[in-house]
């Protein structure tokens, strides 16, 4: 019996995720953010061709199987670099992204489990000024990004994916064999990756970064996001510390919010029910309902999120919205 599976990560920059000064040059045209990948890849280089992602790595591994015992295995895949577009008035130039060597561990073998890990990235098209503690202190050198994947197959035909860790930035979303998102990379936080992903602070160096992974929003949540997002006047974007409430269980409200980027616990009575990453729409219960806050928002990890009244949003696309926010009862 033959078994197979992958995963692959995509890796992108999402208008919200880029702060600070660096801002400033995507939103003057010099280069771009990118729009969010399909739920579903069809064709993986056509995408690339598309300039659809900044880079990939895909992972796949296979095993034979007789009497219950592993005998043969083998695995594929590696990293797909993409490519930055700059433009200074009418004329446009397209730089190639540096890839650096895939590492590949020895697969990890027993008689019925096989497990392999693979980090996939590079050097971004376009070197960037950092301070460094000695003169001239400034560097111009492009930060790195990656992915660390980890694929498991067992004899009985069962797959576990992981993602083992990834640089802080970009976004990093995951698919599953068929090219399907499942999860994504909870935090993109520029400024830590622009200061610090050179050398050593990096898999190629010793130093790997973990990877927050969280579930899935609904196709009606991605829909809602660009409602919110581009669907009229310019949401309030607000930040909440690590450990710090959106909103509290009980208390009025009537606004509703994205999430941008960061983790948040959600609370019912004291006790957390989910944990929720960037994309998902919250706070359509009080509104619907009677007023008041049906749970707590905390804030696992720093946190940005887009406020909009309500009413900006068409009250049947709340209703479904609810409908899949019964967190409570699901416990």
């Amino acid at each position: 019996m033959r078994y197979a599976s992958s995963i692959t990560s995509l890796s992108w920059i999402p208008s919200e995720a880029v702060t600070g000064l660096n801002k400033g040059i995507f939103e003057s045209g010099f280069t771009h953010y990118d729009d969010p990948p399909p739920d579903h890849i069809a064709d993986l280089d056509a995408l690339r061709d598309a300039d659809g992602f900044r880079f990939a790595n895909r992972l796949a591994l296979w095993i034979e199987v007789e009497d219950g015992r592993i005998v043969a295995c083998g695995r594929s895949g590696g990293g797909l670099m993409g490519a930055t577009t700059v433009r200074l008035g009418k004329k446009a130039a397209t730089f190639e992204a540096v890839a650096l060597d895939d590492l590949r561990p020895d697969l990890e073998r027993t008689d019925t489990s096989v497990r392999c890990v693979q980090t996939t990235g590079g050097r971004t098209a376009l070197p960037a000024p950092r301070r460094v503690n000695r003169p001239p202190f400034v560097q111009f050198r492009a930060p790195t990004v990656w992915t660390t994947l980890a694929l498991t197959l067992h004899a009985d035909g069962r797959v576990e994916r992981e993602v083992v860790g990834a640089s802080k930035f970009p976004r990093h979303w995951i698919y599953d064999d068929d090219l399907v998102l499942t999860e994504k990379i909870g935090i993109a936080d520029f400024k830590g990756w622009y200061r610090q992903s050179f050398g050593k602070r990096t898999p190629w160096g010793d130093e790997d970064s973990p990877a927050l992974v969280t579930a899935v929003e609904s196709a009606l949540e991605r829909n809602l996001s660009a409602t919110i997002m581009r669907g009229g006047e310019a949401p309030e974007v607000r930040t909440v510390k690590e450990g710090g409430v959106l909103v509290r269980q009980g208390d009025p409200g009537d606004e509703l919010f994205l999430l941008l980027d960061g983790v948040l616990v959600v609370d019912v009575d004291g006790e957390p029910v989910a944990e929720l990453g960037p994309g998902a729409v919250l706070g359509e219960r009080a509104v619907l309902e009677e007023g008041a806050r049906t749970s707590t928002l905390r804030a696992l990890t720093k946190c940005r999120v887009a406020a909009v009244p309500a009413d900006r949003i068409d009250r049947e696309a709340l209703e479904g919205l609810r409908e899949g926010h019964r967190r409570e009862e699901s416990q």
